[in-house]
Order: C-alpha cells, then structure tokens, then sequence
C-alpha cells in the first residue's frame, strides 16, 4: 500500500513538472540580458566580454569587418582603388552592388571584395515611406553588411564602412582602433576638407567617402533599428546625414579623428598631399573627381604607385620631413612616399607645413574661406617668385635596400618633373639655383616606424659629379631641434 502512494506521489509530481516546465523556460528567458537571446543579427557574431581570453587579445585586422558600398556601373573602373588596399584572405567584409555584375566584371576577380546585391530597396522604401531610394540602400547597407559580412563565429570589434572609391591605409587604421576599447560606443571618421560641405551636411557627421568606423556594440545597435530611423528620417537626402542622426538617437556622437579624408578638392591635390598633417594617414577619397595624382600615371597607375610605396611603411607615408642644406641656403620638404620640393631659401616649418592651394573648391562659392585647415596663402606675383616657387619632384621607385648585410633601408627615390623656369632665389647660396638636381634619393630606418607624435627630422647632401642628386637621411630629431 505505501509502495503504491509513494508511486502515486511520484506521477502527479511529475505531472505538475511538465505543467509548470514552460512557465520555468520563459521566466529563465526573460531573465537572461537581451543580448544573449537569439536575434539574426547576432548570430554568426562573437564579441568578448570582460571575462573573455580573446577580447584581451590586440586589435588586428581580423577584428574589422569593411562594408564597401558601389554601383556596378562604377565598379568597371573602381574596382582598382579598392583592390590596391583590399589583402585577399586577410581582410574581412563585402562589397555591396545595386545589381549583378556584367561584362568584363565575369568571372569576379579573386582580388575584389566578394559581393553581393543589396537588399529590396524597394521593399525598404514601401516599409519605411523615405524618399530617396539612394539613401534608403546606403543606409540600410550598414544592417546587411552587419548581418553577412562576418564568417561565423567570428570575433568582430569594428565595422568600416566606405565608398566604392574611398582607398584605405588599413595598418594605421588598425593602430588607430588598438588603442580604442571596442566594447565602447564609438563613432569615428572624419569632416570634410571643404567648409561648406560641413555647412551643407552637418559638422556632426563623419564623410562616408573617407570612412565611418563604429565599434560593434554601436553596430549592432544601429542595425536593429535602422528600419524604425529610416521611418523617422524619410525626407532626408543624406545618407551620411542620416546615419549621424540615427547614431545620435542612439546617445552617440562623432569622434572626429585626423587622417580621414574626404577629399572634397577638385583639380591638382598635389599641393595637399605634399602637406600632409603630423598624423597617420587613414584614407582617401574622390580619385574620379581629382587629376591623376602622379605625372604620366592615369588614376588607377597612380594609386596603385602611392600603395606600393605605403606598403613599404604606412605610418610613414605622406608624411612631411624638412631639412635645410646650409651651404646652398635650400630648404627641402620630402613627402614621404609621394614627393619632394625644393626652396631656394631657408623656410621655417611653420611655413612650409602649410599645403600650396593647387587644388580647387569642389563646389562653387561666393569666396574663401574654403577650407578647414591652414594653406599658403600666396598672392598671384607669388607664382613667380623664385623664392617661393618650389622645384617638383615625384615618386619613381621605392624599395628596401641592403645597407649593409644586417641593415635594411628604404630608398625612395623622387625625379624632378618639369623645369621650374624661374631665374635662382637671390637668397639662395652663392646665387645657386636648384636646377641642376634631377633626382632626390631618401633614405629610411626599415625598422624605426616614425612616431606619432613628432615629425622626424633629416639631413641632406649634394651628391654626384655635377651635383646632380640630392641625398636625404630622414632620422629621428633630437631633443630640442628647431626646424627652420
């Protein structure tokens, strides 16, 4: 008889388990945080936590996930800007196509970001009533790339996004972000050169031309509710405009950071980029928009040359390296990886650091100022003034050289580009003109990357029989060097 009670007992107990099992399993999911419920989004997605071995790990590109959004149209001649950076097998991301690729895109080259076609654009604009289609799939490109860029299981930190046109320095923007904790909300990138387009858009923006960085948490945030900000931002005409705002209604604003670049010039930028600011390149934009921006190269040579030199050392390139030869009163401002110019006069770096204006406004305007940064401001006589015009010189080559057998070097080597056609400087040294260089050799510490927070310094030599060649050693300045 107890034996059967107790079997009684046992059954019905059972009974009010299974009974109660579903009303346990909702209350233990409704406990759980948000995020560790199963959403699409975050599927195939692995972020560390505090407690997590690997988010302890340095940043490295495998971290990043780049969404590069393009047309098929422009890709034909696109493709080229972005396969001079994209590392096959190393880089993580998509290239988003309003529509199948054709013609001499077939078969899809192994040196392109893989693709694919962006979402129903109509579908997103009959959803979220906006009315601009453009807008509409940039915008939302930023949830697809979120949602099918990452292998699974990968561990992502970042999301770039970024123009079919937009090239990248990929080692500085991996440096940049390893000193950034990616657990944080951050939205970076940077403004745009040109005044008005800041006006025009908004100074809380960061350019899509040059890139947008969000960290993954931000990602992740705004990709859940790009359709609810879509709906809430209909009428704008911004894509860049409208993820600000999305991202703002979200608690964040922009970070800006230097070495982003827009490019908003038109014309000849040979003037900035021959002026770079003390910080690590990160990118460039608007090469259709630009002259080629070496002499004798067309657009897609000329990128290619300015990444053959970057991938030698990217903290270096374009950065601005001055040193004076005393004897012929020369000043010499180096470009690292792009170009030299020579002064028939002693110029103090203040002076020369700012960028000569050969580019153009890229929009009409009623008069300067235009731009968001200092540059020369030169009255026409100035062009020929012989003091003040400088002697070009341009990338040739660069390669690593064998100093001595345990000592490495990179050589640059700039030619001179066109006659200036001027008389000398009368400041120059013994009225000594700079037209006889033809050549200006540079050479690098292989191992000694430049450091952030100082220009490096150099020395100078007149080299060859007739004094044909100038010979540059960059180094690191000393402790109280002045530059001029």
């Amino acid at each position: 008889m107890s034996s059967s009670l107790d079997e009684s007992a046992i059954i019905r107990a059972c009974k009010a388990l299974l009974l109660l099992s579903p009303l346990l399993f909702l209350t233990v999911i409704l406990m759980l945080p948000s995020s560790e419920i199963h959403h699409p989004l975050s599927q195939k997605l692995v972020v560390g936590d505090d407690d997590d071995d690997h988010s302890c790990r340095p940043t490295d590109l495998s971290h990043l996930v780049f969404g590069v959004l393009g047309s098929e149209r422009a890709w034909h001649h696109r493709k080229a800007y972005v396969e001079s950076w994209w590392r096959p097998n190393a880089t993580i991301g998509l290239l988003l196509l309003d529509k199948e690729p054709t013609g001499d895109l077939l078969p899809w080259s192994p040196f392109s970001p893989p693709y694919r076609v962006s979402d129903d654009v109509n579908r997103i604009m009959r959803e979220t009533k906006h009315q601009n289609k453009r807008v509409a799939r940039m915008v939302h490109g930023i949830m697809e790339v979120v949602r099918d860029a990452p292998p699974p299981q990968q561990e992502v930190r970042w999301v770039v996004m970024a123009d079919d046109d937009t090239v990248f320095l990929v080692d500085n923007l991996v440096a940049l972000l390893a000193g950034l904790d990616h657990r944080k909300l951050y939205y970076l990138g940077g403004h745009s050169e040109f005044i008005l387009s800041n006006y025009w858009f908004s100074f809380q923006q960061a350019f899509g031309g040059g890139g947008i960085v969000l960290s993954y948490p931000l990602a992740r945030a705004l990709s859940h509710g790009i359709m609810g900000c879509l709906k809430r931002y209909q009428n704008l005409n911004s894509a860049d405009k409208t993820s600000s705002y999305c991202i703002a209604d979200l608690g964040v604003n922009l970070s800006p950071q230097h070495g982003f670049h827009q490019t908003d010039m038109r014309g000849d930028i040979s003037g900035f980029l021959s002026h770079h600011p003390n910080t690590p390149l990160i990118s460039l934009h608007h090469f259709d928009y630009v002259n080629p921006i070496f002499p004798s190269m067309d657009r897609a040579q000329s990128v290619g040359h300015l990444m053959n030199a970057a991938n030698l050392d990217q903290t270096r390139i374009l950065q601005q390296i001055i040193c004076f030869h005393r004897q012929s009163n020369w000043s010499f401002s180096i470009s690292w990886g792009y170009s030299a110019n020579i002064y028939e006069k002693i110029m103090p770096r203040s002076y020369l650091q700012n960028p000569i204006q050969s580019f153009k406004p890229w929009a009409k305007t009623p008069g300067p100022p235009h731009w968001i940064f200092d540059v020369g401001r030169l009255r026409a006589a100035a062009a020929f003034d012989p003091c003040l015009v400088p002697h070009a010189f341009f990338l040739e080559s660069a390669e690593m050289v064998a100093v001595t057998p345990a000592h490495y070097e990179i050589l640059g080597t700039y030619r001179r580009s066109w006659r200036r056609g001027l008389p000398a400087c009368s400041a120059a040294g013994n009225g000594s003109s700079a037209d006889r260089i033809s050549k200006i050799l540079v050479y690098s510490p292989a191992t000694e990357p430049k450091q952030i927070d100082r220009c490096e310094c150099c020395d100078v030599e007149i080299d060859g029989v007739d004094g044909s060649s100038a010979v540059v050693k960059t180094r690191k300045c000393v402790a109280g060097e002045i530059i001029a």
